[in-house]
């Protein structure tokens, strides 16, 4: 069985979710306080898949993801370099995006890890965004998440730190040439871009595909139901649960 650690603690609010979601996909998810790998009452090596969810860790003081990320950067470095280095998969949603790419996780140009090139900034809106939103998956990525899907899906937001930002114009080509945008709203214009990302980008992967995160919830979307809309919807059988069933049928080749 395909084992997923579900990050929890200091103010993570969407584990549950993220659970019931892993499970339905056919793993056996765990919910797991950071603090038992920092004191090593657990490892990050009895896991396949490591998942950072989302909510407002340690209250967004210092910046969203920010804390948590320094957490997971100053005690679990090298577990956590080891998880990558055994291409295991990870994913990071809402604070767990904003987390994997202030410890320099994601996109990790040429394999440069614990480098920052990118960010998740206050939303050009200046306000807090709370609505279902529209991506469309980018067919020539190679994350493994999203491998299959061409439709666009609709997934819920809710952050004030969502803005995707780059350091340069020259990381902004290398993530397109690279095929390292993943989803991009769909359209890319305020309010279905509710935070004024560039580009419209709304996740990204790393160059291997295993390392994935993305602003919207897709785990908050897993069955027809969950959408507000869901008995007006042309196809209310797409939802996020895929993006888990993918990543669950890549680990289990792999035992």
């Amino acid at each position: 069985m395909v084992r997923v650690a579900i990050i929890t603690g200091y103010g993570i609010n969407t584990d549950y979710e993220s659970e019931e979601v892993f499970r339905l996909a056919g793993a056996d998810p765990h919910r797991v306080h950071i603090n038992d790998f920092i004191s090593q009452k657990d490892s990050l090596e009895n896991y396949e898949i490591l998942m950072i969810p989302g909510g407002f860790s340690f209250g967004d003081h210092l910046g969203s993801g920010r804390v948590l990320a320094n957490k997971f950067r100053y005690n679990l470095r090298d577990e956590v370099s080891k998880f990558i280095e055994e291409d295991k998969l990870i994913i990071g949603i809402c604070n767990g995006f904003q987390v994997l790419v202030k410890m320099g996780i994601l996109p990790a140009l040429n394999n440069l890890y614990y480098t920052q090139t990118v960010t998740l900034t206050g939303n050009q809106s200046g306000q807090f965004e709370s609505r279902w939103v529209t991506v469309q998956p980018v067919e020539n990525s190679p994350c493994i998440w999203t491998k299959g899907m061409s439709s666009p899906l609709d997934v819920p937001v809710r952050h004030g730190e969502g803005r995707f930002v780059v350091e340069s114009v020259d990381t902004l080509a290398q993530l397109w040439d690279r095929g390292l945008i993943v989803f991009t709203y769909y359209p890319k214009t305020y309010p279905n871009n509710p935070n004024g990302s560039i580009d419209g980008i709304a996740g990204i992967c790393n160059e291997s595909g295993l390392i994935f995160g993305m602003m919207p919830h897709p785990e908050c979307h897993f069955i027809p139901q969950h959408h507000p809309q869901w008995v007006r919807q042309d196809n209310p059988h797409i939802t996020g649960l895929i993006i888990f069933e993918n990543a669950v049928k890549y680990a289990r080749k792999r035992l």
